[in-house]
């Protein structure tokens, strides 16, 4: 079992350390952003990235997961690659049609989007990057599952970079519009398709393989509900924002939510590295007590990661954000975290439902949480503003992460302590709060947050070390 926890530890750190190096990235040109662009442009870009975020999800089309699962059974190992080229194919045609309708229906999108028209460059431009992106991803997730992580970290770290450099030069030197942001992740994105060049060739067909594509989208299409109910949970708050609220709320909840997922400098490399460790030692007969062990260490972690955000976010969101116009927004960081971790969590515990190939529950799951956070969203924010649409995602990831956890369970035991997860849970959220009713609430000292540290510590810590020794016991009996 240590050599397995070994070599996803080893993954998944450097996945954690090209996703820190990116998200860092992000951040930094964030507040660079923010100081060219106003409150209600900065609304107007971050509706166009939600409606990409969504059209992602349909260019996928749950291939990810079916590609993750058919690339590593043996009985495939013949044909993996004719799985590769044929979800690589599958996405490209997608998001090029997609490229061809937005200079169909620009002016219509514009209106649609941002209420106002003129803004259909900006759409098109985004979707030109979504078929640049789509090609460059197929390719790193056949390095990933190939376990040849720096081709993963290498190009990735290097398109982030390059996208704030260029992004950057684009607004100081010709004009100060949301325009070139666009402009620099294509220039970005043309870079690295230049570097992987030669890896076309390996990749690219002109034509599907009936059976394959029937197999990958049996397993994938259950997934693709659930895709669309992550969007309505994460995005759609925002026409509803804009709607209610109008486009200098939505450009504060974006940047809110930007620097909420900090989060994920804990769950992104644990993410990418999760799927093909857990598929590919599924099989083995310790296998159930190595996911409980990672079930526990990955929450535990990511406790330990949202008392940090907010304890230090609102320090480092005003020393950053340089525009006052968007200080306000710091307030909503730490319960969008939350929800953050847990729309990640999820992906942890629910491993039975994919060894099992019953991935249906998860849209049926995430489709009622959907439905519960567009409920939240009419009633919430014209009640509590920014904050209900924080609540609304934070409510509705942690309905899902908790259905599809006892429906895996059902699916596919794993001995997991429930009990104290949940006493974790409480205590942490208890933390939480005190930290941030201190700091952002109430003229106290700030050295009082030390007693709700003090108090994480203590209990989250002390229900570590009984796991641990118990552990060691069961380990002792089974000698």
């Amino acid at each position: 079992m240590l050599n397995q926890l070994k070599r996803f530890g080893g993954d998944s750190l450097l996945y954690a350390l090209m996703n820190v190096g990116t998200k860092l990235i992000a951040f930094l040109m964030l507040p660079i952003y923010t100081s060219f662009v106003g409150s209600s442009e900065y609304g107007i870009f971050d509706l166009v990235e939600s409606t990409t975020n969504l059209l992602t999800f349909l260019i996928i089309f749950g291939t990810d997961s079916a590609l993750a699962y058919f690339y590593f059974e043996k009985k495939h190992a013949e044909r993996k690659m004719d799985y590769v080229r044929n979800v690589f194919l599958f996405r490209f045609l997608i998001a090029l049609g997609l490229v061809v309708l937005s200079f169909i229906l620009g002016p219509w999108l514009s209106v649609w989007l941002t209420g106002e028209p003129g803004h259909e460059y900006v759409i098109q431009l985004a979707f030109i990057v979504l078929l640049m992106e789509a090609m460059i991803t197929v390719i790193l997730t056949f390095f990933r599952f190939e376990f040849l992580t720096l081709k993963v970290v290498i190009p990735t770290v290097a398109r982030l970079a390059m996208v704030a450099v260029f992004s950057y030069l684009f607004l100081l030197i010709f004009a100060q519009e949301i325009d070139m942001i666009f402009y620099g992740r294509i220039v970005a994105a043309g870079v690295i398709i230049l570097f992987l060049l030669p890896q076309f060739k390996n990749f690219f067909t002109i034509r599907f393989d009936k059976t394959i594509m029937k197999e990958l989208l049996i397993y994938g299409a259950p997934l693709v509900p659930a895709s669309l109910s992550f969007w309505l949970i994460a995005q759609a708050n925002r026409f509803f924002i804009n709607g209610f609220e109008g486009l200098e709320a939505n450009g504060l909840f974006g940047a809110a939510m930007k620097f909420a997922t900090v989060i994920t400098l804990l769950t992104s490399g644990v993410q990418m590295a999760w799927r093909p460790y857990s598929m590919s030692i599924k099989d083995k007969p310790n296998a159930k007590s190595i996911f409980a062990s990672v079930y526990v260490l990955i929450f535990a972690i990511g406790m330990f990661g949202l008392m940090g955000i907010a304890t230090f976010i609102p320090f480092i969101f005003e020393a950053v954000m340089t525009n006052e116009e968007f200080h306000p927004a710091s307030v909503y960081i730490p319960l969008l975290s939350l929800g953050a971790f847990l729309n990640f969590y999820y992906l942890i515990i629910s491993v039975g439902l994919f060894i099992k190939k019953e991935t249906k529950p998860i849209s049926i799951q995430f489709g009622i949480a959907a439905a519960i956070s567009i409920i939240l969203n009419i009633i919430l924010i014209p009640l509590y503003s920014l904050w209900g649409a924080a609540m609304a995602i934070t409510i509705s990831y942690g309905y899902a992460t908790v259905a599809i956890f006892i429906r895996s369970q059902k699916t596919y035991h794993v001995p997991a302590p429930v009990g104290k997860l949940i006493f974790m849970f409480i205590t942490s959220l208890l933390s939480i709060a005190a930290v941030q009713y201190i700091l952002d609430f109430s003229n106290l000292s700030i050295w009082l947050v030390l007693i709700p540290w003090a108090f994480f510590l203590l209990t989250n810590g002390g229900i570590l070390l009984t796991l641990r020794k118990r552990g060691k016991t069961d380990a002792g009996d089974t000698q």
